[in-house]
């Protein structure tokens, strides 16, 4: 089922999300409902509080970037109570976009690679290093869970030249192939 994305300004965005354990309800039909949300909206990752679920998970599916990347093929995971427990490298810019913020894209800086502690959709506890791409697609699904968007990441100038673009996303005064969930 495709599930309506939360549009910048909901307070679900902002909020800390909590763990779950093996026994969530529907945990297994709301990871599918997650990718065919994602893959509706056509995005690479979606995090559960872009669907209104303050939990700490998120799907990522880079395999579309596999024509460019060899290392994308097959790159799609569900990540449960996912922890950053590290960060290295040098910070680099990537131009980001989010599916509750359309419309907007902007180059934002992170580390380029993380360790993340997390379990997989079998409970399957798993501890690994990413880098590149993959770590940045994660840091900013990861990002949800901690109530940040990628827009908090910008020099204050350029959240203040962005300031009538997002006033405008919460207020439904957007183009998207995918329905979006207003603040009220």
């Amino acid at each position: 089922m495709i599930l309506p994305i939360v549009a910048y300004g909901h307070p679900v965005l902002r909020k800390v999300a909590e763990d779950i354990t093996p026994d969530y309800p529907n945990l297994k039909e709301l990871i599918e409902n997650l990718f065919e949300t994602m893959y509706k909206a056509e995005g690479v990752g979606l995090a559960a509080p872009q669907v209104n679920l303050s939990i700490r998970l998120f799907v990522m599916d880079a395999s579309p970037m596999g024509d460019e990347h060899e290392a994308f093929k097959d790159f799609k995971k569900v990540f449960i109570n996912a922890h950053i427990v590290e960060e290295n490298g040098e910070d680099w810019s990537f131009s980001e976009g989010c599916l509750s913020i359309p419309g907007i894209r902007e180059d934002v800086k992170r580390p380029e690679q993380i360790v993340l502690e997390y379990y997989d959709e079998n409970w399957t506890f798993h501890r690994n290093v990413f880098t590149g791409i993959p770590a940045r697609i994660m840091q900013h699904e990861y990002d949800h869970l901690d109530g940040v968007l990628f827009t908090d990441r910008l020099t204050p100038l350029k959240r203040k030249l962005l300031k009538s673009k997002l006033t405008a996303i919460s207020k439904g005064q957007v183009d998207t192939s995918y329905r979006m969930l207003l603040p009220r």
